[in-house]
């Protein structure tokens, strides 16, 4: 696939089954997430990876606690524990800030979302499949203290990897003209 159709066409796959990319294709996944943009070299991001039973596991115990801190009720528990098996893997990547003069925070967040993109898309260059998730849990305070992110530190998205278990749907085609202005 070349790089512009492979821009063209991305698509999140809402189902990722086995496998998950690992070795030389999970490698490449991380050396494409570490060319991002990057400002003044900071190299602003942090990736931790869930697989496999244990891996997913700890990550559904992190979000049952705090869905439970929140005083959820059992079907939002029982919810949140499942969340991270969408998938064999999860890459929760976060921006890790450095104070800089030149560098502002927001210009570190979307580094690291951008290395995310570039994460997302070196998958599906190498014939696997991922989507990327925010939400609450991404914000909440247990799963940040969990995770070790602290004051500007940000976890800017859950990247669900594996494999399509489902057809893609083709893309839209959405009219430039309704996004773009010219000076």
């Amino acid at each position: 696939m070349d790089a512009l159709s492979l821009l063209l066409n991305r698509r999140s796959l809402p189902k990722l089954i086995a496998p998950a990319p690992e070795g030389e294709a999970l490698e490449a996944i991380f050396q494409a997430g570490l060319r991002a943009p990057d400002h003044a070299g900071l190299t602003p991001w942090r990736f931790i990876v869930s697989q496999g039973e244990e891996g997913l596991g700890k990550l559904s115990q992190i979000l049952v606690e705090a869905a439970k801190a929140d005083g959820a009720d059992d079907a939002a528990i029982e919810k949140a524990s499942k969340a991270p098996f969408r998938a064999p893997m999860v890459i929760t990547v976060v921006a890790k800030i450095t104070e800089h003069d030149k560098v502002p925070v927001i210009e570190q967040h979307l580094s690291a979302g951008c290395a995310t993109q570039a994460m997302q898309m070196a998958a599906v260059a190498q014939g696997f499949a991922g989507f990327w998730r925010t939400g609450k849990w991404a914000y909440h305070p247990v799963v940040r203290e969990a995770l070790g992110v602290e004051g500007d530190d940000l976890i800017v998205g859950f990247l669900y990897m594996g494999t399509a278990g489902c057809r893609d749907a083709k893309a839209p085609v959405r009219d430039v003209s309704q996004f773009v202005e010219y000076l």
